[in-house]
C-alpha cells in the first residue's frame, strides 16, 4: 500500500516510520519539496520512503494522513488539492489547538464543531477517520504502556472506511479500537486530547493512554 503523510513533525515521522516498518511505501509532504526535516526522513527510513510536496504525498498515497497542526489543515488542503483526496480513506491525527494564551492549550473549536469535521468538509469527496490523536506520537506505533495494551477511539461517517482504519490500528498494535460513531464525535475525541495533556502534565507522565474497563 502507498501511503501519503501531510506533516514533517513527530507525529508525521511516527506514523510514516510504523508504516514502513509493516512494509508500506510511504511519501511524506511538506511545504516545500526540498523540506531538511522530510528529506533527512526520508533518507533515514530507507527505499520505502520518499518525500515532496502536500500535493506529492497526496497524489501519490492510497490512503493519506494528515499529521500536521490541526489548525492549519484548510492552509495543507488549499496547497494539497482538493481532488487528490477524492474516494480515498483519509485518517485525520490531528488536534486544533491554540496555544497562544500558554498552558494547556485551548481547542479552536468548542462544543459545536471540531477540525475532523472541518476536515470533512473541506474534502467531501474523501472519507475522513479521526484517528491517533488521543496519544502522544511515541506511543501511536506498537504502543508498551503499564497495564496496556491500551485502546485506540476512532470516528467517521464512512463504515468501510472505518473497518479499513481499525485494521491499520490492529496492525500498529492496538487490538482494540472503539468506534465513537460519526465524524460528530471528533468533537469530544479531540476534547479528549486534553484531558490527556492536563492527565499527563499532572502526573509528569507521558507515557499514558486510554482503555475502556468493563
Amino acid at each position: 500500500m502507498k501511503v501519503g503523510i501531510l506533516g514533517t513533525g513527530d507525529v508525521g515521522s511516527a506514523l510514516g516510520h510504523g508504516f514502513i516498518a509493516l512494509g508500506h511505501d510511504v511519501k511524506m509532504g511538506g511545504r516545500a519539496a526540498n523540506n531538511e526535516k522530510a528529506a533527512a526522513w526520508a533518507k533515514a527510513e530507507g527505499a520505502h520512503a520518499s518525500h515532496g510536496t502536500f500535493a506529492d504525498a497526496a497524489k501519490f498515497g492510497d490512503i493519506v494522513v494528515f499529521a500536521t497542526l490541526g489548525s492549519v489543515n484548510p492552509d495543507v488542503v488549499k496547497a494539497a488539492g482538493p481532488a487528490a483526496f477524492a474516494g480515498k480513506v483519509v485518517i485525520d491525527a490531528t488536534n486544533p489547538l491554540d496555544d497562544s494564551a500558554g498552558f494547556p492549550p485551548e481547542l479552536l473549536f468548542k462544543g459545536n464543531d471540531s477540525g475532523g469535521e472541518q476536515l470533512q468538509r473541506l474534502l467531501p469527496g474523501a472519507r475522513i477517520v479521526k484517528a491517533f490523536n488521543i496519544v502522544n506520537n511515541d506511543l501511536m506505533f506498537r504502543p508498551d504502556v503499564k497495564g496496556g495494551p491500551p485502546d485506540m477511539f476512532i470516528a467517521g461517517d464512512d463504515a468501510e472506511a472505518k473497518k479499513q482504519v481499525t485494521q491499520i490500528l490492529n496492525d500498529f498494535g492496538w487490538p482494540r479500537v472503539v468506534d465513537f460513531g460519526g465524524i460528530k464525535s471528533a468533537r469530544w475525541l479531540e476534547a479528549l486530547c486534553i484531558i490527556w495533556v492536563l492527565g499527563c502534565a499532572g502526573t509528569g507522565n507521558w507515557r499514558q493512554a486510554f482503555k475502556l474497563l468493563s
